[in-house]
């Protein structure tokens, strides 16, 4: 088999093992709603706005990143967003007012961006063949996910031992660790003679005058909402509206006795199922249209999500709502970054892919920040579990006029 044709390559593996890492501390996020609020009486809307803020700053940055990262290196923006998440987590931990958790929470997020999908992503989809890209950017978003399957509950152990101040400087440091996977990645695929000819601002306007781009862009809002709103407020959701655990029960033989318990587990299970569902969405992706793949996750989201708030919340529903939205939860990246890279080439991806993704995190900050106003105002999350079902539906929709077709570039210029 050439190199060439080869799936597992050190790029990937390394680019894997730091989202792993990313997404293991950003996913725990939701965990300290209920610590952080308790010990300083803040409302459900002050943390929330404050992950919602990360969420946003992370969207704000992820063109910016994979601007940087085209310009002065993929090492140089992974560096650079490294420091910057260790710092905003380490100083988050001496806040004590809910501006300044918020303030910090934009370091935080422009350093999820430095070392999340838009660049880790662009250095998986260049180095992959043709062949095996979808299936590649498949396997990397699932190394997001494993990490979400070990965030959220080595945080819930750590809260049992540590204050919620310790745990965010723990989770600083550890998020260093990425940088020991640097020399696993190479320089990546090279562009071709057009892709390097024509100027990041001529594709940037390109993609903004195709209407393809533009419902790619709005379709990813959805996800962005429903992940997002699930992350931060599913575990304090669980807390509070789940029915009791049976002490006789499965779970309690496991050591899952209190509702909070399981509402990290949840998270865990989302992410453990996703493992799966992403590396079999990028394995669909090198065979079927894309943008029926996409209408598809859409819509078995939102029936999942209908039926999830139409039901009684139990303990088995929690499990079997978390199973079912796992396997559709990161799904919907592959599919939409290797959308993104067959219509405009490889050479931009990681900034075009980062406006896409813009999208995706404002819909993060609406759900998130709704989540947590709602609350405030009803005491529960109803109406905007209903909001999601809806952009869910959306989404669904406007994914299928898209033209899936490489779009034109330009002939190079005469010798």
């Amino acid at each position: 088999m050439s190199s060439q044709a080869r799936l597992f390559t050190p790029i990937l593996i390394g680019g894997s093992l730091i989202l792993l890492i990313n997404f293991a501390l950003r996913a725990s996020f939701g965990v300290f709603q209920i610590p952080i609020g308790e010990e300083f009486g803040w409302p459900r809307a002050e943390f929330s706005l404050a992950i919602a803020i990360q969420n946003l700053a992370w969207g704000i940055g992820q063109p910016i990143f994979g601007a940087l990262a085209e310009k002065w290196g993929d090492r140089f923006a992974i560096i650079l967003g490294a420091f910057l998440y260790s710092a905003g987590l380490i100083l988050t931990a001496f806040a004590t007012t809910p501006a300044g958790v918020q303030l910090l929470e934009i370091m935080v997020g422009f350093g999820v961006a430095g070392t999340g999908f838009g660049v880790i992503l662009a250095i998986v989809g260049r180095a992959a063949s043709d062949e095996n890209r979808s299936l590649a950017l498949g396997i990397a978003t699932a190394a997001g996910s494993a990490g979400q399957v070990f965030g959220a509950p080595l945080a819930e152990v750590l809260l049992a031992f540590y204050s919620w101040q310790s745990v965010f400087i723990i989770f600083g440091v550890l998020v260093l660790s990425c940088l020991f996977f640097l020399p696993m990645l190479g320089d990546g695929k090279p562009a071709t003679r057009n892709e390097l000819e024509e100027s990041l601002g001529s594709v940037l306007k390109r993609a903004f005058r195709d209407p393809s781009y533009l419902m790619i862009f709005a379709g990813f809002f959805s996800c962005g909402y429903q992940l997002a709103f699930i992350t931060a407020h599913f575990p304090a959701m669980i807390t509070e509206m789940c029915g009791p655990i049976n002490p006789m029960g499965m779970l309690a033989s496991i050591g899952i006795t209190t509702t909070s318990a399981l509402g990290a587990v949840a998270i865990s299970l989302i992410g453990l199922a996703n493992i799966a569902g992403s590396i079999f969405a990028g394995w669909l992706g090198k065979r079927y249209t894309k943008k029926y793949l996409l209408a598809g996750i859409y819509t078995l989201r939102t029936i999942a999500a209908a039926a999830f708030i139409l039901m009684p919340i139990t303990p088995t529903s929690v499990i079997v709502f978390s199973l079912v939205m796992g396997a559709l939860w990161l799904a919907t990246v592959p599919l939409t970054s290797g959308l993104v890279a067959y219509i405009y080439g490889l050479r931009y991806m990681g900034t075009l892919y980062g406006f896409v993704f813009l999208s995706h995190q404002l819909g993060s900050f609406l759900g998130v920040w709704l989540g947590g106003t709602l609350y405030d105002i009803y005491g529960d999350y109803t109406i905007v579990w209903w909001v999601g079902v809806g952009v869910g539906a959306f989404s669904a929709l406007i994914h299928l006029p898209i033209r899936e077709a490489p779009a034109r570039l330009p002939e190079p210029a005469a010798a």
